[in-house]
């Protein structure tokens, strides 16, 4: 998948995923309470995401003809986009025909809330102004 743009997914499958086509997925994560969201997420739970979903299919406007495309976009509150939610519970079925375990999906959604958490850390750490001046030695 070379582009002359230089924009690539996240991922992709090497054998077909459905129709014959290849999957392609792209991930982000959106901060829900960013100023350029919260007139969307004060009123629509989820808002961010669905919006980041749309940014990404025009990203990514030229695969979608030869590719099956899903964008995985994830609020830092928690909200995942409806596509991506879907794909989620699918991989989780998947997940559990090939592995006995019926708690696949469960497992999914604990390991993106972990991530979710710990980009929300970081994001939280970097927030802090060092207020204390650097001693010098001396």
């Amino acid at each position: 998948m070379l582009r002359s743009d230089s924009k690539r997914p996240d991922g992709t499958t090497l054998i077909p995923w459905r129709a014959g086509r290849n999957l392609v997925w792209d991930a982000t994560v959106v901060d829900t309470l960013a100023p350029s969201y919260l007139q969307s997420t004060a009123v629509t739970a989820g808002a961010a995401a669905e919006i980041a979903d749309n940014r990404k299919n025009k990203k990514y406007q030229p695969l979608l003809d030869t590719h099956d495309f899903i964008p995985l976009a994830l609020e830092t509150l928690g909200p995942i986009n409806s596509r991506g939610l879907a794909f989620v519970k699918e991989m989780g079925r998947h997940l559990t025909r090939a592995t006995d375990e019926v708690r696949e999906t469960t497992f999914l959604f604990q390991r993106l809330s972990l991530t979710i958490q710990r980009f929300n850390a970081v994001a939280f750490a970097g927030s802090f102004v060092d207020c204390m001046p650097e001693m010098e030695e001396g």
